[in-house]
């Protein structure tokens, strides 16, 4: 149990815990919720300094922002709240569009607050580009919203480095939030450079691709029917889960020579990566948000981040990250 309160890092004008925490899964995705153990989890989460809370407007449609609200009440001064727009979803799918006009960017920021319940978002991101909108009209938006008080930062989401450039000539770009863990190492070819050149935090969400780094997916039959790690990701198929298990052996094994779960393991590879990477893994529950926040405190040699990196070689991932649908929105 962790307690000693976190570390801090900067996002842009924002001091942060190093590890936040990301909500989704205690609304949907993920099988079987609790909102009571939900709003226990994120009042926890403060109470250590992970004070870095993530959700969207499109979880739940729209009942995780809610969520949210409803867990820092009287303790908004303690959380530094991060929420995403750009997404359409009128149904139960993971979305069917993009739109990241002017009028819609403002619209969403307001619906945004009434939900949460607050007069201002610490932390604004773009979900996804909308590419028959320029970004910079959309980050232009966003910018009027920083000069109105209504949020303090701006970030994107999966954007390719030269839409990062173009957003960040508009206003500062402070953070970009994109899946990388040890078996998600697209962006460090291209995208990590970038970001890194124009002093954008990197925000990785799913850093422990989504249970499976932490051996908590075995078989697609610990997955309940409504999981859409059984409809909507390749990587847990009933071809390719199987074939990825060994990876997960692996990064067990190293873990547990070094006394510390996979899960830590993962997110301490993270956390090595530099002071400018701030993992947002997600938890549902109280037990598993200590867990991973201990992570922050380990030390991990050379020696043991090069043997993390072996356990689960780019190479030998089977499966693409996203189904083909949603793979169109990444990287634009």
């Amino acid at each position: 149990m962790t307690l000693t309160r976190l570390p801090t890092r900067r996002i842009g004008p924002l001091t942060v815990g190093a590890q936040g925490l990301g909500c989704l899964g205690m609304s949907e995705f993920y099988g079987a919720t609790s909102e009571g153990e939900a709003i226990s989890t994120i009042r926890r989460a403060l109470d250590i300094g992970v004070t870095l809370l993530d959700t969207a407007d499109v979880y739940g449609h729209g009942a995780n922002e809610e969520l949210v609200g409803r867990a820092v009440a009287g303790r908004r001064e303690s959380a530094v709240l991060a929420t995403k727009f750009g997404v359409v979803r009128p149904g139960p799918g993971v979305g069917a569009g993009v739109r990241g006009d002017a009028l819609y960017v403002r619209r969403a920021c307001e619906d945004s607050l009434r939900r949460l319940g607050v007069d201002h978002v610490d932390l604004l991101y773009l979900t996804r580009v909308d590419t028959e909108v320029g970004v910079e009209e959309t980050v232009g938006a966003m910018a009027e919203l920083v000069a109105a008080g209504k949020i303090r930062a701006i970030g994107l989401c999966e954007a390719a480095p030269e839409t990062i450039r173009r957003a960040h000539a508009v206003a500062p770009v402070s953070a970009l939030q994109t899946e990388w863990s040890l078996w998600s190492r697209d962006i460090e070819r291209r995208i990590l450079p970038v970001c890194r050149e124009l002093g954008i935090t990197v925000v990785p969400y799913a850093p422990l691709g989504r249970g499976f780094l932490a051996g908590a997916v075995r078989s697609r039959d610990q997955l309940e029917e409504g999981d859409f790690r059984r409809f909507g990701l390749p990587r847990f198929s009933p071809e390719n889960l199987p074939r990825n298990l060994p990876l997960a052996d692996r990064l067990g094994e190293l873990a547990g020579e070094l006394g510390i779960t996979p899960a830590q393991l993962a997110l301490a590879w993270l956390h090595h990566q530099g002071p400018d990477v701030v993992p947002i893994p997600g938890a549902k529950r109280r037990d598993h948000l200590e867990e991973n926040a201990d992570a922050v405190f380990l030390s991990l040699t050379r020696a043991d981040l090069a043997a993390a990196a072996a356990a689960v070689p780019a190479g030998e991932v089977h499966g693409e990250r996203w189904n083909e649908q949603s793979m169109r929105f990444v990287d634009r």
